[in-house]
Order: structure tokens, then sequence, then C-alpha cells
């Protein structure tokens, strides 16, 4: 990894966690993949190592990026999807060479070649956001309760009522205002 970034935010809905390489899209902006060698490390965290990356790649990634956050906020609050975007999901899909393997623990994973680069791993990524947007899993897309935030997220929690798309960030962020304007209304 590179130092001197932002933590990515990993979740286990790869669409979802990488919509979240942007945070606080309603306030102050967090980029978490600046350059293209942070796509890099983002895609081996996630399971699809790449080689390189060049800036005309990283571009691909933030349009599908920005293209998955906008219809699964669309989703979301039950909204028509957004055509333009739509079509930047599928092309993104049908552009890759990967393959789904089953692991010997009865997974599945996502198999890229040696001579794959980043628009194969970009394929698995909008496979997987058409997965969770057309409802094949078991969950439902939610929206971050945190204002400045927004984020979309696939919550599959038992009552999938979750509010927050980390409870470690967002979610404490706004328990403790919460808990400090409470304590600043006490005499």
């Amino acid at each position: 990894m590179h130092a001197g970034f932002p933590e990515f935010r990993l979740g286990s809905v790869l669409a979802t966690s990488f919509t979240a390489t942007l945070t606080e899209r309603r306030g102050n902006a967090v980029e978490r993949i600046p350059t293209p060698h942070r796509l890099v490390d983002w895609l081996a965290v996630n399971g699809l190592a790449v080689d390189s990356c060049t800036t005309a790649q990283l571009d691909l990634a933030r349009d599908l990026r920005e293209s998955i956050h906008v219809v699964a906020t669309a989703a979301a609050i039950q909204d028509a999807l957004p055509v333009s975007a739509v079509r930047v999901i599928n092309a993104r899909s049908a552009e890759g060479r990967a393959a789904a393997i089953l692991t010997p623990e009865g997974e599945r994973e996502w198999m890229l070649s040696s001579a794959s680069g980043v628009e194969d791993a970009l394929s698995v990524i909008a496979a997987d956001a058409i997965s969770v947007i057309a409802g094949e899993r078991d969950g439902r897309l939610a929206l971050c309760a945190s204002p400045t935030c927004r984020a979309a997220f696939f919550d599959t929690s038992r009552s999938r009522t979750r509010k927050w798309c980390d409870m470690n960030t967002c979610g404490n962020r706004q328990k403790k205002a919460r808990f400090n304007a409470n304590q600043r209304k006490r005499p």
C-alpha cells in the first residue's frame, strides 16, 4: 500500500465498496483512488490484481464508480435508473474477460488472466453492480443517513434497517454529534 493516502473503506459487496472510493460526497469529499497506482492497490485488496493502470484507465474506473453510485442511489430511493449511467455499467461489464471460479470452500471468486488489465477488473465490478441493482441478492440498497455522506450501501442486516454505510465512520460520527448536542442542551 502507498503511504499518505486515506485508507480504503472495504465492505462485503464489491460494487458498493468501489463506490466508497469517493466518500463524504456532500461534505469535504475524500478521493481514495487519486492516482492510477492507488487504483491498482484497491483492485489487489479486492482480489482483482492487475499489473498496472494508466490515467485513461483510472478515468474509466471513476466513470464506472460514479455510474454505479448514481444508479444505486436511484434504485435505493426507487427512482428511475438513469439511462446514461446504466449504459456505462453495461459497457464496462461487456468488455471484460474475467472468469468466475469456484473455490474449494464453495465460494465464487473472479479469476483474471496474466494478460488481464484494468478493464477486465472493472467488468467484474460492473457485473457485481448489475447483480446488486437487479435484486439478485438477499438484501436491499440503502443510502447512508449521514448528511455529508449519502453513500449507497447494500444492507444485509436481518431487519434491513441499517442507517449508515459504515458504523465505524458515519455511524459513530452521527452518534457523537447527537451526544454532544444533547450535552450542550443540559444546564
